[in-house]
């Protein structure tokens, strides 16, 4: 899977069935596995600054479908 496929999927919460948001970037570990996923949270036009952003970790995947990625993470 590329990551491109990836980013175009939604990333959903198991817990409350909250959709998180988006993928914007990887963090890649030096073997090439991919550690964790930063998903751009409170998307607008006028915000410019990353202090929204979510780490994702790869641990905390739960499953990966056509259309949305599926986490074990609580985003309260």
């Amino acid at each position: 899977m590329r990551l491109s496929e990836l980013q175009g999927k939604n990333i959903v919460s198991v817990v409350d069935g909250r959709n998180i948001g988006n993928i914007i970037d990887v963090n890649i570990m030096m073997d090439g596995r991919i550690e964790s996923l930063i998903i751009e949270r409170g998307k607008s036009i006028f915000s410019f600054n990353r202090d929204g952003d979510t780490k994702i970790l790869w641990k905390d995947i739960t499953k990966i479908g056509e259309d949305v990625i599926l986490v074990n993470v609580n985003m309260k």
